[in-house]
């Protein structure tokens, strides 16, 4: 069960986690959207107030110009004309262009143009108070002020440009600081996302984890308490409780196996050996067809017997995965095993092609003998009337290749990947009385992995069934196995060996 610092600090859901990490990693995204709206706001209201200024302050310019115009005309008709109104005329817009003066003069207070024309404009201002020849020799006086008045026209056109210029500098220092934080508040969002997919991902690898170990070995492995939202740690303690009951399972299978297949030993001895007291006659004398029905029980009694044996090597190999690394001559295994199955060879007519010559190697002599009985026994089945048979060996470097091949009908395609689970049966059926228990197969593999080799069902140009079996050459010193004293050749030196042998 989960411990009470576990609970203190994980989320109480998925769901709630799921959300927070939304909540959390959208947070520096958000934060960067209000500055980019907050910059992109206060450019446009720069942007907008130095339009109205500029509008503003080039209007007041092109007026300042075109009463200093009017001005001088109206002094000039004055001169000529010498009529009171135009030097109304001429006030009216020495007084405009007064107060347009002044309130220019905010935008360029230090311009020597602009504090020349306040000067020139108190003299423009004196002119009517002139007797009318002076007041015409002033009239030179609006050269100087009509380019001054250009001058400051200018000034103000460049006094634009400048704040155009230093609102476009802030607008790309905006721009670079809007890059930045988008750089670093993206880079953050980014870890953000990672620790809660790390938070969210850890939990579920450790329950993948918890089932690999339960697919693989029927127990899961001792683990760390889950940390994590209550759906996963809920999911952990029921995992827990799922390898402990599959232990338990486990146990009982095994032990069941045992006690059955001892069970069933004895009764079985009792009848076979009822069978052979029969069929030598003790219990008198017994008609062709009592003795054929002797031999048929006797025969079923067999391969009862070879099903108990081979559950009790199933259940044998589920419990002890140690080898026993010796020196044999696979050559002398394959003969014991040919003498072993030969009534059956002969019932079925089968002709048998296999190695007769020596062929040392160092493995485990018992697990090899039973892979090698049990792809016999399986060709032997499943093979057939009159067929082949074909055991092969050689050696490629440090590896033993065995090939059991049969003829008969090939084992399908949907069957294979299948073919070396325990208690499976494919769609082929075994050539007897009695039914095989689909565990042959699987105590071969097992043996082969054992040796940390390989069985495998190979493609064959003469025969359409056969098995492949692969060992590496086993050092008894790393092993720490003992080894008999037979002399024996290294594995390079061994060449391959085919004879036939009908």
């Amino acid at each position: 069960m989960t411990t009470q610092v576990s609970r203190r600090w994980r989320p109480r859901s998925l769901l709630q986690l799921v959300l927070l990490a939304f909540i959390v990693v959208m947070l520096p995204l958000g934060v960067l959207m209000f500055q980019a709206g907050q910059a992109l706001s206060e450019l446009t209201r720069l942007a907008d107030v130095s339009a109205r200024q500029a509008v503003e302050e080039t209007r007041r310019a092109r007026e300042l110009s075109s009463l200093a115009l009017e001005m001088e005309r109206s002094a000039r008709q004055y001169a000529v004309i010498e009529q009171e109104g135009l030097m109304e005329i001429y006030l009216e817009r020495v007084e405009e262009f007064g107060d347009l003066l002044a309130q220019h003069r905010r935008l360029l207070p230090d311009d020597p143009h602009m504090l020349a024309l306040v000067d020139q404009l108190g003299l423009l201002r004196s002119m009517p108070e002139l007797p009318i020849e002076e007041f015409r020799e002033e009239l030179f006086a609006f050269v100087p002020f009509a380019a001054n008045t250009e001058a400051v026209r200018r000034a103000t056109n460049r006094h634009i440009d400048a704040r155009i210029d230093t609102i476009r500098e802030q607008a790309s220092s905006v721009q670079t600081q809007l890059w930045l934080q988008t750089a670093a508040l993206v880079s953050a969002s980014l870890l953000l996302m990672l620790l809660f997919t790390w938070l969210i991902i850890r939990p579920i690898r450790q329950l993948e984890r918890r089932i690999l170990g339960l697919g693989n070995s029927g127990t899961a492995a001792p683990a760390k308490t889950i940390q994590g939202p209550a759906e996963l740690v809920s999911l952990g303690d029921r995992l827990d409780w799922l390898s402990s009951r599959l232990s338990e399972l486990e146990a009982q299978k095994q032990q069941f196996l045992r006690h059955m297949s001892h069970e069933l030993k004895t009764p079985l001895a009792s009848v076979r050996e009822g069978t052979a007291l029969l069929s030598d006659g003790v219990a008198g004398e017994i008609t062709p067809r009592q003795l054929e029905i002797l031999e048929l029980i006797d025969s079923s009694g067999k391969e009862l017997q070879t099903l108990i044996e081979q559950l009790l090597d199933y259940n044998l190999l589920q419990h002890d995965k140690g080898t026993r690394v010796v020196r044999f001559d696979l050559a002398t295994v394959v003969k014991e095993l040919l003498a072993k199955h030969q009534l059956a060879l002969e019932h079925k007519e089968m002709r048998v092609e296999w190695f007769d010559k020596p062929l040392d190697w160092q493995a485990d002599r018992i697990a090899t003998g039973r892979i090698l009985d049990n792809l016999l026994s399986n060709a032997i089945a499943y093979g057939e009337d009159g067929g082949e048979l074909a055991i092969r060996a050689w050696v490629r470097g440090e590896r033993l290749f065995v090939e059991v091949a049969n003829s008969g009908e090939p084992i399908a395609e949907e069957d294979r990947p299948r073919l070396f689970e325990a208690f499976y049966q494919g769609r082929a059926r075994r050539k007897g009385p009695l039914k095989g228990s689909g565990i042959g197969l699987s105590v071969a593999a097992d043996c082969a992995r054992a040796q940390h080799g390989e069985l495998m069902l190979v493609e064959d140009n003469q025969l359409p069934v056969c098995f492949r079996l692969v060992l590496p050459w086993i050092d008894a010193d790393a092993s720490g196995q003992e080894t008999n004293n037979t002399t024996l050749m290294l594995p390079t030196e061994a060449a391959s060996l085919h004879a036939r042998n009908n």
